[in-house]
């Protein structure tokens, strides 16, 4: 298995694929060169962030880097094939013309298309960590009996240095775990200082396994992205429900009283396991970049953990 060491901090690069709005030039500039300054080392993307243009913004973007420098993940399973341009994709949530199509594919030969074509829209020579993304919205037989053999054939013949499975079902990405072929998960929203059950066989099989936890989505769809909590904020991209706003007001109320805020908790808190090696947090302007940094940086007291712990 890979001994590849990633950075507590990632940048999440689907804004910069226009991401529910479109991102200006001038702030995906901003944005990375933020990151950059920093001190992030660690940038993911993927070609269904904005079909394919948030890999060629971060490429562009990064070429004025060295690479031997920074870490950059992708991921496979959706091919991008021509499509209709006649309008826009915001029914998959980016705001980008649909001059492209999503092609569902985890053959191998699919697989080694894929990662060949982001190298190409990414301008670089290599990816250090490619992903299996969302198996379980695809062809999820395929994917694990091909696609997941294809990216350890891939890692083994020096490709990449890692490969692994993103996901916000723990059950597949557990599966995945013990397959005894990856290297990573990226569990999306699974794993928060709001939720945690539902990762808890996911947790354990990545400890007997050896395997490394990326954690992405860790403000729950924004929930725990502000200090207060407003009224008619959103989890799982729906209105939060009354009991889900009272225990973020809770762990609001924790912060608080030691002196820092629901989000720096939320941005720290999965690093607490043994298993999470990153946390991947998505990033539009570099003001976003320097208060997630920032976030990173702040100092919890130990007593904070414990009060989040009793009240769990």
């Amino acid at each position: 298995m890979s001994a590849l060491e990633l950075p507590p901090l990632g940048f999440g690069a689907a804004q910069l694929g226009n991401l529910y709005r479109v991102t200006t030039e001038e702030e995906a500039d901003g944005a990375v060169a933020g990151a950059w300054d920093a001190g992030i080392r660690y940038f993911d993307t993927a070609p269904h962030y904005g079909i394919g243009t948030s890999e060629r913004r971060l490429g562009a973007r990064l070429s004025a880097y060295p690479r031997e420098e920074y870490l950059v993940s992708t991921k496979v399973g959706r091919l991008l094939r021509p499509g209709p341009g006649t309008g826009d994709d915001l029914d998959s949530a980016f705001a980008v013309p649909d001059d492209h199509v999503r092609q569902w594919d985890y053959s191998e030969a699919g697989v080694r298309r894929s990662h060949a074509e982001s190298l190409e829209r990414l301008g670089l020579d290599r990816v250090d960590i490619l992903f299996a993304h969302d198996p379980e919205e695809g062809p999820t037989e395929q994917a694990f009996a091909e696609g997941l053999p294809a990216l350890a054939r891939m890692r083994d013949e020096g490709l990449v240095r890692a490969v692994g499975v993103g996901s916000k079902d723990a059950d597949v990405l557990t599966r995945a775990v013990r397959t005894g072929l990856i290297d990573l998960v990226m569990l999306s929203g699974r794993y928060t200082l709001l939720e945690q059950h539902a990762a808890d066989e996911l947790l354990g099989a990545c400890l007997e396994h050896g395997v490394g936890i990326v954690a992405v989505s860790v403000f729950n769809s924004g929930l725990l992205a502000q200090h207060r909590v407003p009224d008619d904020v959103a989890y799982e991209y729906a209105q939060a429900p009354a009991e889900i706003i009272a225990r973020a007001r809770e762990l609001s109320a924790i912060a608080e009283r030691h002196g820092v805020t629901l989000p720096d908790l939320a941005v720290q808190f999965p690093l607490r396991h043994p298993a999470v090696r990153s946390v991947v947090l998505g990033m539009r302007t570099a003001d976003q970049v320097r208060s997630n940094a920032e976030r990173m940086e702040a100092q919890i007291p130990d007593a904070a953990w414990e009060d989040i712990t009793d009240g769990a």
